[in-house]
């Protein structure tokens, strides 16, 4: 376990005593996210409601700084300065490194055209057979563990050799036997449930932020 992993999973579990026996889980899913950002692979992630707007929180704190500076890598700079009169001070200056995450609920024209045409319970799938790739990792949540688009998506990304992580309530549900490793926290109730999911998905994204910057 490296060090940033450490230090978010403690403060996980010392402000959120009732994860502690997820613990372990937490530290195999930030080692899942650190090393495929590492080698080059992304993160594609999906939920429905309340599961949809954490999806695309979890895309924003990747694909920008969160708590800690992201300066690009030096030769990338030097390009970008000198790319551009006009553009490129400004481009060096300010881009930053960002870890690749595309939340796939953002796409609505081509959801709304792929369910009505197709099947709206592949409208993620359709996304991972586009965007997918071996080693990036697929993080489904579902407040329930049994939403059937999300479970799909699942069972595409595991063909696609893409690791699995699930984001759920309490027993995991239908999508627990497609992950890697799930973070099933310990409420059933919806709001409960979400109110929990924050919390990790932060201390995922704080781990791979302070490991990988």
């Amino acid at each position: 376990m490296t060090e940033a992993v450490k230090t978010y999973r403690d403060e996980l579990i010392k402000n959120y005593p009732v994860l502690g026996d997820r613990a372990d889980h937490f530290t195999k899913a930030a080692e899942i996210m650190i090393n495929a950002f590492k080698n080059g692979g992304k993160l594609l992630v999906c939920g429905n409601g309340g599961s949809s707007a954490d999806a695309d929180h979890i895309a924003g704190e990747l694909m920008k700084g969160f708590m800690l500076p992201r300066p690009l890598p030096p030769e990338l700079g030097r390009r970008l300065e000198s790319s551009d009169p006009v553009w490129g001070p400004r481009l060096a200056a300010k881009l930053q490194r960002a870890f690749p995450a595309i939340a796939l609920t953002q796409h609505t024209a081509l959801s709304t055209a792929y369910a009505n045409d197709e099947d709206p319970a592949l409208v993620f799938a359709q996304q991972l057979a586009g965007y997918g790739r071996a080693g990036d990792v697929f993080l489904g949540i579902s407040t329930s563990g049994c939403a059937e688009n999300v479970c799909a998506a699942a069972a595409a990304a595991r063909a696609l050799e893409l690791a699995v992580i699930g984001l759920t309530g309490e027993g995991g549900g239908k999508l627990a036997a497609y992950c890697d490793v799930c973070i099933d926290v310990p409420e059933r109730t919806v709001y409960r449930v979400q109110e929990l999911h924050l919390p990790v998905y932060h201390c995922l994204c704080l781990a791979v932020e302070k490991e990988l910057t």
